[in-house]
């Protein structure tokens, strides 16, 4: 027995624009100023989780909580000066014009802000190609919590599994797997394919061009029960 997919749940950074590492290094360059050194093989790693979790994955517990919201906007600050340069990855509004094309209701699920959010969406340009989107503004608790997924699907008015989320961290995974909801991983945003498995994703794909050339016969087309 199988269930006809009709929403696709996109991850933006990483998924659909190539920003990880910018977030990766604006974060070491936030924390150093805060006087914490953490190396940035660790700050890749925790891309994809919320600012609240990131912080708490990269820090000690036992450090001074009050000063976090000091690091965050030193990392927003840090960020923005990348607004204007950042890039979509490969074939990534082509990939949403085509699932919309196939009547399926795109919805972008972000963990980020919402002016953060508002320039990676000018910057992938495919207004035309999404339905709904929602961001950290949206949510209690950040990825791997599953409150993005649900929201999204609440928004896409659909069950978890007429959805397939896509994104490029274990953390997007392990979000998808509490909401019951399959994801198909991407390499683009660094995270190996070994990893994505375990945590897992039903499929790994390069890059938003190489699921838009598999599409008809990816898990985007149909999920088996």
């Amino acid at each position: 027995m199988s269930s006809s997919v009709t929403a696709v749940l996109f991850d933006v950074d990483g998924t659909l624009v190539d920003s990880n590492y910018l977030h990766a290094v604006t974060w070491w360059e936030a924390l150093r100023q805060a006087g914490h050194k953490v190396p940035m093989s660790r700050i890749h790693r925790a891309i994809g989780m919320g600012s609240d979790q990131l912080l708490d994955a990269l820090l000690p517990a036992d450090r001074e909580r009050g000063a976090d919201d000091d690091v965050r906007a030193a990392h927003g600050a840090l960020y923005a000066t990348y607004w204007s340069r950042l890039m979509p990855l490969d074939g990534a509004a082509d990939l949403l014009r085509a699932c919309k094309k196939r009547g399926l209701r795109v919805v972008l699920a972000s963990s980020a802000d919402e002016r953060e959010f508002n320039a990676l969406r000018e910057a992938l340009d495919a207004e035309d190609a999404i339905d709904e989107a929602t961001s950290s503004a949206d949510v209690e608790r950040s990825k791997p919590a599953p409150d993005l997924v649900h929201v999204a699907l609440d928004r896409a008015r659909v069950r978890p599994e007429e959805a397939v989320f896509v994104g490029d961290t274990v953390w997007d995974v392990q979000a998808c797997q509490t909401a019951g909801v399959a994801c198909v991983g991407l390499l683009s945003g660094g995270i190996g394919r070994d990893e994505l498995l375990r945590a897992g994703a039903v499929e790994i794909y390069d890059g938003p061009a190489d699921l838009l050339a598999a599409l008809d016969r990816s898990a985007l087309a149909f999920r088996a029960n």
